[in-house]
């Protein structure tokens, strides 16, 4: 295993000034705080900097869910260990279906795992279809991924629960029981169903139930 390459896979999409991730939901502003050729008075030997600002929501891009975004005693992003977060065991499970169901993890050891949710939805990404009639998760298999002890779903769809109702069913029982959620990933496609650990680690922020990601994962080939 020593002389095996380990290979990450970028399974997140870039924050744009602008972009659209939750229709009703402002899009990042990203500019200058402290321009380059501005800074350039402050120092003698011509060295300059740019400190940026953005500013947004934090359901923006890729981003990870803590119980605290649906429960407000739930754990929030400060209260998250590295443990919940950095190098889980991973699982891909594909689907063409949009409900996705109990039926497709009934056959899987997610004990302990990063499950996640290939569609291929992400190829609608920053486009109208992008957010009708996209695929999620049912109540079922929330259920049976709690009861399996899975801990965390994640899902490269518009969202894991299914937006054409009003309830949201999959993110309680998920969040509920402690099990972080994952939303908008991407490039699923390039991860093999299993043998590869997963990492989604947002800042630690004390009062905040989400934030961006960079979720990636680390594939021995």
């Amino acid at each position: 295993m020593a002389d095996m390459e380990k290979k990450l896979v970028d399974l997140s999409h870039m924050i744009e000034a602008g972009m659209t991730t939750y229709k009703g939901l402002p899009g990042p502003a990203i500019c200058d705080f402290w321009e380059r050729e501005a800074s350039r008075a402050f120092y003698d030997d011509g060295s300059t900097f740019q400190i940026g600002r953005i500013d947004m929501v934090a359901n923006t891009g890729t981003y990870l869910d803590s119980p605290f975004h649906r429960f407000a005693d739930g754990d929030d992003l400060a209260a998250l260990d590295l443990e919940r977060l950095a190098s889980l065991p991973g699982l891909v499970v594909r689907s063409a279906e949009m409900a996705v169901g109990a039926a497709a993890f009934e056959a899987l050891d997610v004990a302990g795992k990063a499950v996640l949710v290939h569609t291929g939805w992400d190829r609608h990404w920053r486009t109208e279809a992008y957010f009708e009639d996209h695929p999620f998760l049912t109540e079922a298999a929330a259920r049976l991924l709690v009861e399996r002890g899975a801990r965390l779903v994640g899902i490269d769809s518009h969202n894991i629960d299914d937006t054409s109702t009003r309830s949201r069913p999959v993110h309680t029982i998920l969040l509920g029981a402690g099990v972080l959620i994952c939303e908008h990933m991407t490039n699923l496609g390039a991860l093999p169903d299993e043998g590869f650990a997963f990492t989604a680690v947002p800042p630690k922020i004390a009062g905040m139930g989400t934030f961006p990601v960079r979720a990636f994962a680390r594939v021995i080939v």
